[in-house]
């Protein structure tokens, strides 16, 4: 066999065997630590208190229950998860076999299918009457190799966790096809770009909404970027005054193309990068490009990656000091720390959303976060009260950011990241 392709066999034996033990690029909800954990609570005494309720609006361009649709055509649901009332911050609880039980289970207990028109106007009910942060949606991107109900929990683990006050929505397309199914995801993800670049631009028209953060994971943070670079052309950069926050955790994006995309977007000061030099699910993904770094598994700590950071001008948080398991590829989302300081920011109270960017602080002063101002919602809660959605845990020990942001008056007080050097 030619050299190149024994290499390439190779490649492709390590990345199922990855998939097989860890879900690639999505971990499995559970780890083996938990599963021992839900297998000893069956023995445990009975949870006390309600389960949490998260609505989730849902745009989709997944296989929809035998209805023809044109290939990256979106459809819509509005979903209620439920959040057990024990839930650990960091985990996905789901049972060891047989059905969800409530009380110790992340659960779905309903989705209603709905038209576009009714999609967005019901986004628009749920904001009616909030005020501050609370009028803000967070849109999740995820990534490959992840089912339709694991992006779901994921999603409404990370509103409880970062106890967020405002409307979640979820845009998941047709990742999940297998161990070997990288390169499919990667067409499957170009064919859902104008389906996630349509859900930007009708969010942005959404009466009373207030900003729209974008959170996407690995491959989903190169969708995410390439839906934004369209609006972008299409002469929409800021989504109509409304783009917030734009969040890509271990993105699996080549750092030429992540130029073009910011080039086009501009105003880098808005997008923040969580990155981990230990992410070796990344490392899998560089090797299957060539030897192409991904966005992800740049390593600040090194004088030249560190340079090429600082010259994007996005902020960059590292998190090699975390881990998720072995894979350390869902540490954003797995460290309390770290998505309880980003759900506290989001929350920060703010004197105006125009012209404004948030600037996310996870410093190195481990007091609590300030709490942000009580509000009230006469609309459904997409997510926790608005009266919990400030409090955070403990920030994380000192992240590098390139360049040092500058901390709006609403920031939270404690002192910015190091600049880099």
């Amino acid at each position: 066999m030619p050299k190149k392709e024994s290499r390439w066999f190779r490649l492709l034996g390590c990345l199922a065997l990855v998939s097989l033990l860890s879900g690639c690029f999505a971990p499995d909800v559970d780890t083996m630590s938990e599963r021992v954990s839900a297998a000893t609570s069956l023995f445990s005494a009975p949870s006390h208190g309600p389960a949490l309720p998260v609505s989730i609006f849902v745009a989709s361009t997944r296989h929809d229950g035998g209805k023809k649709r044109p290939r990256g055509t979106a459809h819509f649901s509005l979903d209620m998860v439920s959040v057990p009332p024990d839930h650990v911050a960091g985990r996905i609880e789901r049972p060891l076999f047989g059905g969800a039980d409530p009380a110790k289970d992340f659960d779905l207990t309903l989705s209603r299918p709905l038209g576009k028109d009714t999609f967005y106007n019901q986004i628009a009910t749920y904001l009616s009457g909030r005020v501050g942060s609370n009028r803000d949606v967070l849109v999740y991107v995820h990534g490959y190799n992840t089912s339709e109900s694991e992006a779901l929990f994921r999603l409404a683990q990370i509103v409880a966790d970062a106890r967020f006050g405002g409307v979640a929505v979820l845009f998941t397309w047709p990742a999940g096809g297998g161990p070997f199914s990288y390169v499919s995801d990667k067409d499957r993800a170009t064919a859902s770009r104008d389906a996630l670049t349509k859900l930007l631009a009708g969010l942005s028209h959404v009466p009373g909404l207030g900003r729209i953060h974008v959170l996407a994971h690995s491959m989903g943070s190169w969708l995410a970027m390439e839906a934004l670079r369209e609006n972008a052309i299409a002469g929409h950069p800021n989504l109509n005054g409304r783009l917030g926050q734009v969040m890509l955790a271990a993105p699996d994006i080549d750092l030429s193309v992540f130029r073009q995309q910011l080039a086009r977007i501009g105003d880098p000061g808005r997008v923040s990068i969580f990155v981990s030099s230990n992410d070796r699910a990344l490392s899998l993904s560089t090797q299957i490009h060539g030897d192409r770094p991904r966005l992800g598994s740049l390593n600040p700590n090194d004088p030249r990656s560190r340079a090429v950071l600082r010259r994007l001008g996005v902020h960059v948080y590292d998190l090699s000091g975390f881990s998720d398991g072995f894979f350390d590829h869902g540490a954003f989302a797995d460290t309390p720390e770290v998505i309880r300081s980003i759900g506290a920011h989001l929350a920060a109270p703010r004197k105006t959303d125009a012209d404004k960017t948030d600037v996310i602080d996870l410093g190195v002063d481990h007091s609590p976060a300030p709490p942000a101002s009580p509000s009230t919602s006469s609309a459904p809660a997409a997510g926790p009260s608005p009266s919990t959605s400030a409090a955070a845990g403990p920030s994380p020990p000192p992240s590098m950011t390139a360049p040092a942001p500058t901390s709006p008056p609403n920031a939270a007080s404690s002192p910015s990241p190091a600049p880099a050097q």
